[in-house]
């Protein structure tokens, strides 16, 4: 019986360990033909049948990239800036809307908390014409600054609500006793609270940044002037023919703008996972 059961067991094993397998290479086969790909020349990515190893590897499309394309580094810094700066005016708005709602207990709290889930309902497309009649008057298409703050209102809802998970998590006893002992509220905030949440914080400031890095639509709408582009938006415009596209230059393209992402990840992966699984438990 005993031996029954551990063969079972190990046959169990192996077809959970093949499914895995097989999900995996699902998932990486495309990171990896991307990978190849940069390293062909444009003729051998348009070869049928195609080959999964480089015959003659080169480095032509990376070094195009970096000294013929000096518009591609252009459409890259502004994508640095606004993901960047989304990012820190999301978790700034984050640590007061969120605390706000985790602290203050009125009769609004509940609308409040259903208007920000009702505003992740609708889908981007249905608020872009009111965006743009709103910016124009405004005075601020055509702009970085216009740009974040249209991202910082598409990220901030989701981000509000995280971070109200985060601080209704901390004990209301640790803000008692540090106002027994004089703090003002500010203080219990900043010095106090902030600290305990600041894994969410980072899991906060890492999601706003992933979420304005790939943006495409409010970039492609909002931004027309080739100079405030961003990088999808860039890619999309200058390195897409209508005929034909060189492949092995726009996976370069693809590789080289993952880097930020990639980094981010394994420099916070630690602190986001953290954060996201601290924010899923109260109290």
């Amino acid at each position: 019986m005993k031996t029954t059961m551990k063969s079972d067991s190990k046959l169990f094993s192996f077809f959970k360990y093949a499914a895995l397998a097989v999900i995996l290479l699902f998932l990486l086969f495309p990171l990896y033909w991307v990978l190849i790909t940069a390293f062909k020349t444009n003729m051998e990515a348009y070869r049928y049948p195609p080959t999964f190893f480089p015959r003659h590897p080169v480095l032509t499309s990376f070094l195009s990239l970096f000294h013929e394309n000096n518009q591609f580094f252009v459409y890259y810094k502004n994508n640095i800036i606004v993901s960047s700066f989304v990012a820190l005016l999301c978790c700034v708005v984050a640590i007061f809307s969120g605390y706000s709602l985790a602290r203050f207990r009125h009769r609004w709290n509940t609308w409040f908390f259903a208007l920000l889930l009702a505003s992740q309902m609708f889908p981007v497309i249905s608020r872009m014409i009111s965006l743009y009649s709103i910016m124009g008057k405004l005075g601020i298409i055509n702009t970085l600054g216009g740009l974040s703050l249209a991202l910082l209102a598409a990220q901030a809802p989701f981000c509000i609500i995280l971070m109200s998970s985060f601080f209704a998590g901390i004990p209301k006893e640790i803000e008692e006793a540090a106002y027994v002992d004089g703090a003002g509220r500010w203080r219990i905030l900043f010095s106090i609270v902030t600290p305990l949440v600041k894994s969410g914080l980072v899991a906060v400031g890492i999601y706003a940044f992933l979420m304005t890095w790939d943006d495409y639509l409010h970039a492609a709408t909002l931004i027309q002037a080739d100079m405030k582009r961003t990088l999808s938006v860039g890619i999309a415009l200058r390195y897409l023919g209508e005929l034909s596209y060189d492949w092995s230059l726009v996976n370069t393209i693809s590789i080289v703008g993952t880097i930020p992402v990639v980094l981010l990840f394994f420099f916070f992966q630690k602190y986001m996972i953290k954060g996201l699984v601290a924010g899923a438990v109260k109290g």
